[in-house]
């Protein structure tokens, strides 16, 4: 099957690769945007884990192919399981999996708990099975390999691997910010150990130009957590459909199970017809943009990594204290709790950087490698780092009051200065 791509142009897909991108599995992935409410902020990214699965596909086999040009043997087998693999990387994602699952917490991530098992208790493991490629992709997907052929798990999964080759590129092209890195990129891989690495040794040397294109790309990678994944307008946007879900999930209205058959609208239909209080008034004003408001704020430039630990144990980690905190806001407000968000995510960790590398002192974590004393990655970590950013978002009229109840509540002010009027 041969389709073509925005990103890459053609890509030709396997006979096995065809039937498993035909399962209902893997087309559910349709209806699922790769950047969740990002479209709020910029129009075009409106692209789909679909596109994006096909994409790490494609990306999967030119890894293989570079792989194979280092010297390293790869059979057909292995080969065809690797690109099945790619395509199903993301199949266990929900709806706006990132926020439910990583910002707010609602669920376990997608890659633990039982999703890949459910599905494939249906018609992906029969679909799989058939194909003679169920063991070896579940173990691919689960990294289950032996400890020689972890390698062929890396490239579907691990730090700089398929997922984020196409992603970085795809992402960067539907918000239209004008982001790539270069195709020599895919010179630098090889397999040391049983495991995918990054050679950045050539006669004993640190190669420069292999330095320079990885810091590319977890430039970035930066560049896009800041202006994308991490833009206000979109975090709290998905900040009130995890609440809807929420709320839907305390009037026993929806279980986890239930979002593997959802697509992104579905989910919100779905949990409108829940007739749990509160989801309506969320899910319209998501319609029309009328979003919630940046009633506080707290960052790095408050709060050191200590203390943003703490904040990440009782209000990320506890949902119960989180409850509990913005039940205390909205009452202090006099406002509906739906009304009330706090919305305090994981610590951000840039894991790009620590990426294994090869030199001539042995495989090394990239963030240990200092040519020149540059420490550009590091440095990189440390800017991705300081993303972190504590809200509590209610209505418009209490956006005022709201800073000072949570500055009492929290212990620290407020670092938003919001706009008058």
């Amino acid at each position: 099957m041969l389709i073509r791509d925005t990103l890459h142009g053609d890509i030709d897909l396997s006979p096995v690769e065809s039937a498993v991108l035909d399962s209902a599995a893997m087309q559910r992935m349709r209806g699922i945007k790769q950047l969740g409410t990002a479209y709020l902020v910029y129009p075009g990214a409106m692209h789909t884990r679909f596109e994006h699965s096909l994409g790490t596909c494609s990306m999967a086999h030119r890894l293989v192919a570079t792989v194979r040009r280092a010297g390293h043997s790869v059979d057909s087998e292995t080969e065809a399981a690797i690109g099945v693999a790619a395509l199903l990387h993301d199949v266990t994602h929900v709806p706006f999996g990132h926020t439910l699952e990583d910002e707010r917490r609602l669920f376990p991530r997608h890659d633990k708990g039982d999703r890949l098992e459910r599905l494939l208790a249906g018609d992906l493991g029969s679909t799989l099975g058939r194909l003679g490629v169920r063991e070896i992709v579940v173990d691919l997907l689960s990294n289950k390999l032996p400890a020689d052929r972890r390698w062929a798990s890396d490239i579907v999964s691990s730090t700089i691997d398929a997922d984020l080759l196409d992603y970085l590129r795809r992402d960067s092209l539907y918000t239209g910010l004008g982001q790539s890195y270069d195709d020599r990129v895919f010179r630098y891989f090889a397999v040391s150990d049983g495991r995918l690495v990054l050679d950045m040794d050539k006669h004993g040397m640190t190669r420069p130009d292999a330095w320079s294109e990885i810091v590319q790309l977890l430039r970035m990678r930066y560049f896009l957590t800041e202006r994308v994944y991490y833009h206000h307008t979109k975090v709290v946007a998905g900040a009130m459909i995890s609440k809807a879900v929420e709320l839907a999930l305390q009037a026993e209205k929806l279980v986890e199970s239930d979002l593997l058959r959802h697509s992104d609208w579905s989910l919100l239909a779905d949990l409108r017809d829940s007739g749990a209080a509160g989801i309506d008034s969320l899910l319209d004003r998501l319609e029309r943009r009328r979003l919630l408001k940046r009633g506080y704020v707290l960052s790095a430039k408050t709060l050191d990594s200590d203390q943003r630990t703490g904040f990440v144990e009782r209000y990320h980690s506890s949902l119960g204290t989180r409850s509990e905190a913005e039940k205390h806001i909205a009452d202090a407000l006099d406002a509906a709790p739906h009304e009330v968000i706090v919305y305090c995510p994981a610590l951000t960790v840039m894991k790009e950087a620590s990426a294994s590398a090869r030199t001539s002192r042995g495989v090394m974590p990239m963030t240990e490698i200092d040519p020149a004393g540059a420490s550009e990655i590091g440095a990189l970590a440390k800017r991705h780092a300081a993303l972190w950013r504590m809200y509590v978002f209610v209505a418009r009229e209490h956006v005022e009051r709201c800073a000072e109840v949570a500055t009492e509540l929290f212990g620290y002010p407020s670092e938003h200065q919001p706009t008058p009027g």
